[in-house]
């Protein structure tokens, strides 16, 4: 019956270690070949784990306004990075660029962020794709 018992112990683990490495998949809600920049306007910011979310006003060609949820990595990475809740005031523009959740809603996964000083940072986590970005500081 012990013996039982430590199977039925490791197969929960086992399987609760498998959905959770699930739930942070980039591929798993997110589409590499679908990438997209955002040009808009900070409405809030989720300074939360596991990961941050910035929402963006972005207007299109037509003029109609749309807002992103945009998600970032931790927040502990982020501060590793130099980044700060302080740099996502409300009213600030920012420029994303990411891609798009599998969806087609207006969710993405950030990949970089450019501040309205013209810093730039790598937002994610470390699975997304693509080549690595460029991080410039003033």
């Amino acid at each position: 019956m012990n013996r039982s018992r430590v199977l039925l112990a490791i197969a929960i683990v086992a399987i609760s270690v498998s959905s959770l490495r699930a739930h942070h998949s980039f591929a798993a809600e997110f589409d590499a070949n679908k990438p997209v920049e955002l040009k808009g306007v900070v409405t809030r910011l989720q300074w939360t784990n596991p990961h941050g979310w910035i929402y963006v006003d972005v207007k299109d060609a037509s003029g109609l306004v749309t807002n992103w949820a945009i998600e970032f990595g931790a927040p502990y990475s982020l501060l590793q990075k130099g980044l700060r809740k302080s740099d996502f005031p409300v009213g600030s523009e920012v420029v994303v660029k990411g891609f798009r959740a599998k969806t087609g809603k207006a969710v993405a996964n950030a990949r970089s962020v450019t501040l309205p000083d013209g810093r730039n940072f790598y937002a994610s986590g470390g699975d997304s794709p693509g080549a690595p970005v460029e991080v410039s500081a003033r």
